[in-house]
């Protein structure tokens, strides 16, 4: 029995990746699409899904987009309390399930880094989203989609 399973959800489930996350809080090519996926999520359409490790990447990408001057550094505090803010909202309202960080989770993403030669934190993403049997998986990198569709996953790539 899955994560999903054992809270009792049957809804379609949406695995983003980090970097489909960080579309959310930063404009650039498919946000809108994001900012409509969460929408759905808000409307209980679907549920939304991420593992704990993907908060400290979008904070990361947030902190480096503030370094390079994509952002200010007023809008770095406003987008990372947003993004931290709305995650604990939709986790609260049910509608975001953030994976945890287990040994048998990572044991499965360090059979598909040496099988597809990707990092730790993209294997992390496939077998994160695979032990919840997620119905879909958005991505915003091409290797990583091409390697979950390997694995089986249904993999969509926005660009």
């Amino acid at each position: 029995m899955n994560l999903l399973e054992r809270c009792g959800m049957r809804e379609k489930v949406v695995y983003l990746d980090s970097s489909v996350i960080v579309k959310r809080y930063i404009e650039e090519p498919g946000s809108e699409y994001i900012r409509q996926l969460y929408v759905q999520a808000y409307n209980g359409l679907i549920k939304i899904s991420f593992s704990l490790w993907n908060i400290g990447e979008v904070l990361g990408v947030l902190d480096k987009s503030r370094t390079r001057e994509i952002i200010t550094a007023e809008d770095y505090q406003v987008v990372k309390k947003r993004f931290l803010s709305e995650t604990l909202r939709l986790t609260k309202l049910g509608y975001l399930v953030t994976v945890p960080v287990k040994l048998s989770t990572l044991r499965i993403a360090w059979k598909i880094i040496e099988k597809h030669h990707i990092y730790q934190a993209d294997a992390l993403q496939i077998a994160s989203a695979k032990s919840i049997n997620a119905g879909e998986f958005l991505v915003a990198d091409k290797k990583l989609h091409q390697v979950a569709l390997e694995e089986g996953l249904n993999s969509s790539y926005i660009t």
